[in-house]
């Protein structure tokens, strides 16, 4: 993409900002309305998994479990009799499972972080737009005073 190509396309972008609290000004709304009632979506039940998935696998309950249950397994597979140990030292069953686990679940928690971040986009417009709308009621307070 050239520079020029992408100077416009972001003054384009701007101005469509522009136009957004130009309106909001002379309809004398407030940007913040839309922070404050969101439009509500409708996620499905993929996305409603992957939350849960992404919930879950940060809390410290998903790492003090899942520590427990390695330590478990360590302490059985090493120490329990030779008759009754399923996946000895080097632990490959183990380690098999644990890749499995990360494999599956660094996908999943992406896509949650990825919603999370279009959220965090739409914010942070939001309050470049408060801002924005902000500057030119303050211009505009300052040309009416040097008016006096």
């Amino acid at each position: 993409m050239k520079t020029q190509d992408f100077i416009s396309e972001e003054n384009s972008h701007l101005e469509k900002f522009r136009k957004i609290v130009q309106d909001s000004i002379e309809a004398e709304e407030l940007i913040v309305y839309n922070l404050l009632h969101p439009p509500t979506e409708t996620l499905s039940d993929g996305q409603k998994i992957s939350d849960k998935v992404a919930k879950f696998g940060g809390s410290w309950r998903f790492i003090i479990t899942f520590a427990i249950l390695l330590s478990i397994w360590i302490i059985f597979n090493t120490f329990i009799t030779l008759k009754f140990r399923f996946d000895p030292y080097p632990f490959i069953l183990m380690n098999l499972i644990l890749s499995s686990i990360a494999a599956l679940q660094a996908p999943i928690i992406m896509m949650s972080q990825n919603r999370q971040e279009e959220k965090d986009r739409m914010m942070n417009e939001n309050d470049y737009l408060i801002n924005l709308k902000a500057e030119m009621q303050i211009r505009s307070l300052h040309q009416k005073i040097d008016l006096l």
